[in-house]
């Protein structure tokens, strides 16, 4: 395997940098195909597309029905199924409220009125799916469904099954820092994974060591803006406050075998806080988790012991 042939490519999708690198004997085939499934699911999934799936669900919010494809009406199902699991803290309609804190345009916190009007429409228990005909619609009119919580992670698992059907063994996909690896390098080490720190540019909190693992990092500082009262306010928003989450952490990264596991839970847990984290993550076992708080104090449960390293001067602190 260690003379097998490398190659790699870095493109733009999803609204993000997307960049690939993989060894074996139709390696370059292999990447043609990730760049067509990953343009394929960006058409479907996107509600920045017009005439995507996604946006013909919210065009028709409170009239009718959509039908699906399969790939749709999966992702769909598993946003719904962790939105329910989480009771809401993780929400596949909070469309309406991203829309409203516009992070890409805004330096201003909305209007409170306002915020109380849009979360009235937050409801994952209006997604209607209907398996015996894959259809899936919404229940009132203005609720839009936005899959930036598990979009990438989902799209990473697919990617990781095409490099399969090339019969490629040891790969890695970065969409936007969502990361996820088939088997090891092909020495048969592992994959290092950077953690950012949280409030140093250009410097780590510590790496992850990994093979056929996902790794995702949600935290408050990949976007955010800072209002006129000094208050930073970031894109992980709580579903039930309409605000950007206060927990009392500020990162928080997940290492699982599903990336569309790691995608969403990395969302859950960083709103839900460590404490009733650690109780969600009870239901996933052999998912392990790196916690940072406020006061840049790092956690990281029993798993990853000797598979996390800090960077220097960073400690961590092992979750019984």
């Amino acid at each position: 395997m260690s003379t097998a042939v490398e190659a790699q490519s870095m493109n733009f999708g999803m609204g993000t940098e997307m960049t690939h690198r993989v060894f074996g004997e139709h390696a370059e085939e292999a990447l043609r195909a990730v760049k067509e499934e990953s343009v394929r699911l960006e058409k479907m999934l996107s509600c920045f597309i017009p005439g995507s799936e996604i946006s013909r669900i919210n065009e028709s919010a409170g009239i009718n029905r959509v039908a699906l494809s399969l790939d749709t009406y999966e992702v769909l199902s598993c946003a719904a199924e962790y939105s329910s699991y989480s009771e809401g803290l993780f929400d596949v309609t909070i469309g309406p409220l991203v829309n409203l804190w516009d992070y890409k345009y805004s330096s201003e916190t909305p209007d409170e009125v306002r915020i109380r009007q849009v979360i009235s429409l937050v409801n994952y228990a209006d997604l209607i799916l209907n398996p015996s005909d894959t259809t899936a619609g919404l229940q009132r009119v203005g609720q839009f469904i936005d899959l930036g919580g598990i979009g990438k992670g989902f799209a990473s698992d697919r990617l990781l099954k095409v490099f399969k059907t090339f019969g490629m063994s040891s790969a890695f996909t970065n969409i936007g820092g969502n990361v996820a690896t088939l088997g090891a390098k092909p020495n048969g080490s592992p994959w290092r994974v950077g953690i950012r720190h949280p409030r140093q540019e250009n410097r780590l909190i510590g790496a992850v060591f990994v093979a056929d693992k996902a790794v995702v990092t949600s935290g408050d500082y990949q976007r955010y803006f800072v209002d006129r009262n000094g208050k930073r306010r970031h894109h992980l928003l709580d579903p039930n406050t309409g605000y950007p989450a206060e927990s009392g952490l500020i990162s928080v990264t997940v290492v699982s075998d599903s990336a569309t596991t790691a995608d969403a839970l990395s969302t859950i847990l960083f709103i839900a806080g460590m404490e009733r984290g650690l109780e969600l993550l009870k239901s996933y076992p052999g998912t392990e988790v790196v916690f940072v708080k406020k006061d840049i104090q790092v956690y990281v449960t029993q798993g990853l012991i000797g598979s996390f390293q800090t960077d220097m001067g960073i400690r961590a602190n092992i979750i019984d």
